[in-house]
């Protein structure tokens, strides 16, 4: 015997039900969800983005919020409620600010190679650095360049604008900003870059300390 409140097959379900629908995808997902992935799941005939747009407005000023981040949607705690999550925040180590300046050069010039990156730090990019940027998912592989050996380029990723709240990168901080926090700072002149050796005895075996910073 059927449900009555099963929806059909192909009955195009209220906006209330389609409401319910996308409130128990975004809850039960970790990661942002592109309006595609609703439209996969919710009956033919939803229209997933207008509900969204709907609950945005619902969420805001409560204690959650629905947040758009790029193409994606995701469900967060209310910044200003964030010191109760406290207890369930594990506690991360501080990149090196060489993979600081690397991560805010990529984010800011994208698509850039790692010789568009040495250039503009004027220093020589580890290639250690560059893996644990993609290690960690805020860096991914973009497109090669058409000039001669063809280099590989890089670019942030969606998971490193919901780490920081960012719907797009519209949102960043101006690099006048960055450098009065100090996440910035003058380097030597393009054409005197420092090789790896003299950061490391090799790149090919660096440790974590490389990439991060002591907390004590």
């Amino acid at each position: 015997m059927n449900n009555k409140n099963e929806i059909g097959l192909f009955e195009i379900p209220s906006i209330t039900e389609q409401e319910r629908m996308v409130e128990a995808i975004l809850f039960a997902s970790k990661e942002p969800l592109e309006v595609q992935e609703f439209i996969k799941r919710m009956p033919h005939g939803s229209d997933p983005l207008k509900v969204l747009k709907k609950l945005k407005l619902y969420y805001e000023g409560r204690g959650v919020n629905l947040n758009n981040v790029g193409n994606a949607w995701v469900i967060r705690t209310s910044p200003d409620l964030g010191f109760l999550m406290r207890n369930e925040i594990v506690e991360t180590r501080k990149l090196s600010r060489a993979a600081i300046e690397t991560l805010s050069i990529i984010a800011y010039h994208q698509p850039v190679s790692r010789a568009e990156i040495e250039e503009i730090r004027g220093v020589s990019v580890s290639r250690g650095t560059l893996d644990l940027l993609i290690e960690i998912e805020w860096v991914r592989l973009g497109r090669r360049r058409t000039t001669p050996g063809r280099p590989v380029t890089f670019m942030i990723t969606q998971k490193f604008l919901d780490h920081f709240g960012l719907s797009s990168l519209k949102d960043l901080p101006g690099l006048k900003e960055l450098r009065a926090a100090g996440l910035l700072e003058s380097r030597p002149p393009p054409g005197k870059l420092v090789k790896d050796e003299e950061f490391n005895d090799g790149h090919d075996n660096l440790e974590d300390a490389d990439f991060f910073e002591d907390n004590g």
